[in-house]
């Protein structure tokens, strides 16, 4: 019998989402009568324990009978079980310092960690995610800012709605102005940006298009990596060559920046991805973009004006364009930036039931059959020990 736990999320500020929805979880009751899945009891989830029973499902103070406790975000160090299997997104594969104790802990309490950022089908394309709602969300953010920013439009907060249907519907009638709109990224992050681009009616022109003409009607190019990339001495783009050397590749997005009004950012970006601009060139006079929603949100990443996480109470800032320095909002002299970690937080039902039929599908049979080569390459550690992919991370979890 496999016994699955759905734990209490402990992170501040608390995420409100759920591995799997009470429907999903008396789904595999119904299906499966080797696996048993208990929910922690919590005040605060987007589905209520009250929910759960409902469905059919216990609700408790303690999952310690559980054999793999399930989370979303990074589980407090004071609030891990000893020997148990957990699955969450722990944000330590790139060696982040502010994750560093709860990684050491894990291996000091002989934990077994998959991480769900680390599943990945064959090509290496992420089988798990809440990337599309963090599109969704992101793109609206964007578009709400530039409407704040310059008085022509008005978007409501997400946050005013609680379901992905009732948000379709506060567009109806919205007149977007003429516009032009940056979207980067081919993954789920990019397809829910899409999502909001076409429910606004907002026309795709093709990159030749964008850079040369005058349009009477908004429209967006979607740069995906042949777009953005190219190689220093060649001058082309190789998907696989550039995952494995982006160093040396250099970025053609400055070619955009005098002719984009919003930057909708969905690239994924490491420390050896070329930026998608540098930050002295926001104080170019043809520098034309105004607001960015940088939804993957790496610091200092592939969009260098990202100067730091705001909330989803408060996503906005602005960056001067002279001194760089972070600033209130809608300034003449600022580039307006939209950077939060939780964005499909502020679509929690639809997103948790997104994740959950993708963990339904492609992980948790896996799991009870025992494994696969997909949980194994997953799995960052094994009863207190790095497994091979992640020896790199031999010093930032210290010995074990």
């Amino acid at each position: 019998m496999l016994k699955i736990g759905l734990i209490r999320e402990g992170k501040i500020p608390t995420d409100n989402r759920v591995a799997l929805t009470p429907a999903q979880c008396k789904w595999l009751h119904k299906n499966f009568t080797d696996v048993r899945v208990t929910v922690q009891q919590c005040s605060n989830r987007c589905y209520s324990d009250k929910e759960y029973q409902q469905a059919g499902i216990e609700v408790t103070e303690s999952v310690a009978g559980c054999d793999v406790l399930m989370g979303i975000k990074e589980v407090p160090v004071h609030m891990l079980l000893p020997g148990k299997t957990y699955l969450f997104f722990s944000h330590t594969k790139k060696l982040q310092p502010y994750n560093q104790r709860l990684i050491q802990a894990i291996a000091a309490q002989k934990i077994t960690l998959i991480d769900y950022e680390c599943l990945e089908h064959e090509d290496g394309t992420r089988i798990i995610g809440f990337g599309f709602f963090a599109g969704i969300v992101g793109a609206h953010n964007g578009m709400m800012a530039y409407g704040n920013r310059t008085g022509k439009f008005k978007l409501q907060r997400v946050g005013s709605v609680n379901s992905f249907q009732k948000l379709i519907h506060t567009y109806f009638g919205l007149k977007v102005p003429i516009i032009k709109i940056a979207v980067t990224g081919s993954g789920r992050v990019a397809h829910g940006v899409l999502e909001i681009m076409n429910l606004l009616g907002i026309n795709e022109v093709e990159p030749e298009e964008y850079l040369q003409k005058k349009f009477t009607y908004p429209v967006y190019v979607h740069l995906k990596g042949a777009d953005l990339y190219a190689h220093k001495q060649t001058g082309k783009y190789s998907r696989d060559d550039f995952h494995e050397s982006p160093q040396n590749y250099a970025c053609k997005f400055t070619d955009y920046t005098s002719k984009t009004d919003i930057l909708l950012n969905g690239v994924y970006w490491n420390k050896d991805v070329p930026r998608l601009f540098e930050l002295t060139d926001m104080g170019k006079e043809n520098f034309n973009i105004t607001t960015i929603a940088d939804i993957t949100d790496d610091v200092y990443g592939s969009v260098p004006c990202n100067i730091g996480d705001c909330s989803i109470d408060d996503p906005i800032y602005g960056v001067d364009r002279t001194t760089f320095i972070r600033t209130t909002p809608y300034l003449p002299n600022t580039v307006d930036v939209m950077a939060v970690g939780n964005l499909p937080n502020e679509l929690p039902r639809d997103a948790s039931r997104y994740f959950g039929e993708q963990l339904i599908k492609f992980v948790l049979d896996d799991i009870r059959k025992g494994g696969s080569e997909t949980i194994t390459k997953a799995t960052i550690i094994k009863d207190g020990k790095l497994t091979g992919p992640f020896n790199y991370m031999h010093q930032y979890v210290g010995a074990t």
